[in-house]
């Protein structure tokens, strides 16, 4: 009878350790459901290849024609497509920046997620990829950079942007593009038009697009001790003909606009997503990522909401899209914070300064990164997450950075938590979840077989 019961005990005990030694136990509930992002080329093809999903889709387009959301949704049939809809990869896909199909994927991004808003929303979720790229990789990538091992003496008397305009030139495709928009934004059409403000914004998309970021970068960042290279950094994208106009818009009338563009807004979201302000980081950037910041700056070079230097001042950076505040009325609150994104942002300043320095912070995040507001579901469902940020990584390891950029000669912020060390702890984070799995804790394989084999022990002790 008793060894009968040790038997019985036995098995109970193994079945139990081994479900918790299991890796469907350490990932739980929050990987059930989950999917992983695709664009929304491919996702609008996966649902075109299923009924429901196509009808449904084909629904919620002609709800979404002409109406707003309480209406749309007062609709039982458009309810039932947009429910449908949630769970179908549609939901979840993302666009890249540059990629072949941009302007379609950001349609179909935008037919889904414009009929979740409720109303217009301060700040946009970004319909792009989350960038896991860093400062630090541009930095490797470019042969020649300002102030980098070279005399601190002669760097300071360097023209750091004409540098970058003759690094530029010693590359084709830079040389190409850049000369390219250089002719077109200085080709006058009339005396009462001074240019041909559309082609401009175009060739400069294409610029920035399509040029890598070692070499667009150190033109619309380099660092500057003199008015003159201020200057020339403040002339990059040729402001007369795509920056400045007779009269400064309103910034909101400015933004409305821009969000009828599709590309427009979904720059602008992204600008959001990457520079907002944030106070529980290191840098104020979200993740402390620097070049998701620049990138999404960039990106918005050659639409309606085209920001760049207000001056020349080669000690305050300031940016601004061409507008104000004038003539708000009762929104001048709301403006204020919308134009305060860029001229008194502490994480684009940062940024700007840490690449023109040839420096960049590698830190691992205290907390996830910032996030836009979500588009709600109209169920009690949990949404899912919108993007993956780079803070999720793969593998456990301990890495300790320690004044990297001194010991590559790169010249270093004065800021004094730019100079700090920091030993980082990269660990799995389940997406779509906060949960971290942390090295050396937990369950894992090895714990519970070697308590498994003290308990056989136990038990035939008890049965004997």
């Amino acid at each position: 009878m008793i060894l009968a019961n040790a038997f019985c005990l036995f098995f109970f005990l193994d079945e139990t350790l081994r479900s918790l030694a299991s890796p469907s136990s350490l990932q739980g509930p929050e990987l059930h459901g989950w999917r992983s992002p695709v664009d929304c080329v491919r996702a609008n093809e996966l649902c075109a290849a299923e009924s429901n999903c196509s009808s449904r889709y084909r629904t919620l387009r002609q709800c979404l024609a002409g109406r707003d959301r309480n209406t749309m949704l007062a609709n039982k049939e458009c309810q039932a497509a947009l429910e449908v809809l949630q769970e179908s990869p549609l939901y979840d896909c993302r666009c890249k920046r540059g990629m072949k199909k941009e302007l379609q994927c950001l349609q179909i991004y935008w037919s889904i997620h414009l009929g979740l808003t409720e109303g217009e929303e301060f700040y946009e979720a970004s319909p792009y990829e989350p960038v896991t790229s860093r400062l630090s990789d541009i930095f490797r990538l470019a042969s020649i950079f300002s102030g980098t091992g070279a005399d601190p003496v002669v760097s300071a008397k360097s023209n750091h942007c004409l540098d970058a305009a003759k690094a530029c030139n010693l590359n084709d495709n830079c040389k190409k593009l850049r000369s390219s928009y250089i002719s077109i934004c200085n080709r006058e059409i009339s005396p009462t038009e001074r240019c041909n403000r559309r082609k401009c914004h175009k060739a400069l998309r294409q610029f920035f697009d399509r040029v890598p970021s070692e070499y667009t970068y150190r033109m619309l960042f380099c660092s500057c001790q003199d008015q003159a290279c201020a200057e020339r950094r403040r002339q990059t994208i040729l402001p007369s003909c795509s920056y400045e106009d007779k009269e400064k818009p309103n910034c909101l009338d400015l933004r409305g606009v821009c969000r009828t563009d599709h590309l427009c807004r979904s720059r602008l979201a992204d600008f959001h997503a990457n520079c907002r302000a944030s106070y529980q980081t290191v840098t104020s950037c979200p993740a402390d990522n620097y070049q998701a910041c620049l990138g999404s700056y960039a990106g918005m070079i050659g639409f309606d909401m085209t920001p760049n230097y207000v001056d020349s001042s080669p000690t305050g950076i300031v940016v601004s899209p061409w507008c104000s505040c004038r003539g708000s009325g009762n929104m001048e609150e709301e403006c204020e914070k919308f134009l305060r994104d860029f001229t008194e942002n502490p994480c684009l300043r940062n940024a700007i300064q840490a690449f023109g320095n040839g420096t960049d912070v590698n830190v691992s995040p205290k907390g996830p990164s910032f996030q836009a507001t979500q588009a709600p579901r109209v169920e009690k469902t949990p949404s899912l997450p919108d993007d993956l940020s780079d803070s999720t990584s793969l593998g456990t390891s301990v890495i300790t950075t320690c004044t990297s950029v001194q010991e590559q000669g790169l010249k270093v912020n004065n800021s004094k938590e730019l100079s700090m060390c920091f030993t980082e702890l990269t660990t799995n984070i389940i997406p779509g979840s906060n949960k971290v799995i942390k090295p050396n804790s937990g369950p894992s394989r090895a714990r519970p077989s070697a308590a498994l084999t003290v308990l056989s022990v136990l038990m035939l002790k008890l049965a004997l």
